[in-house]
């Protein structure tokens, strides 16, 4: 038995939580933008599934800062996933600082996902209706 064997944090499941002062805006956002449908739907809450992982938007007074990723998505394909959400609307995020250059919203990053024996990552952002920033990201090996 290993340490997370008994750990019951270690065993268990984990769900992202996304804020929305508006459920109805995200409802649309999430279904018209990025072609998702809640699994589940509860007063003043939404539930997601994706690739076996499942996140909620909830009602919030508060609002996200927006300053950094608060989930993300691995995908095979970005360029192509890129494509299909922009002609989906979806607004991606554009940077320029020093060593994080986007260019048509897609970043390559060194050194991303050591763990999983990539060399780095292609990602690229967007924020849903809420202001939450959300990520995608294919390892490049």
């Amino acid at each position: 038995m290993n340490a997370d064997d008994r750990n019951p944090l270690a065993r268990g499941s984990v769900a992202t939580r996304l804020p929305a002062q508006d459920l109805d805006r995200a409802r649309c956002f999430y279904s018209e933008r990025l072609g998702l449908e809640p699994v589940d739907e509860r007063p003043g809450g939404l539930l997601y599934r994706c690739g076996g992982v499942e996140f909620a938007v909830f009602q919030s007074t508060g609002a996200s800062p927006g300053t950094f990723t608060q989930m993300g998505w691995q995908v095979d394909d970005i360029e192509a996933v890129v494509a299909d959400l922009k002609r989906r609307g979806v607004v991606f995020e554009e940077v320029d600082v020093p060593g994080l250059r986007t260019r048509n919203g897609i970043a390559d990053i060194d050194g991303h996902y050591p763990s999983k024996g990539a060399r780095g990552e292609r990602a690229a952002w967007f924020r849903d209706s809420e202001g939450n920033l959300l990520g995608i990201g294919e390892p490049v090996y």
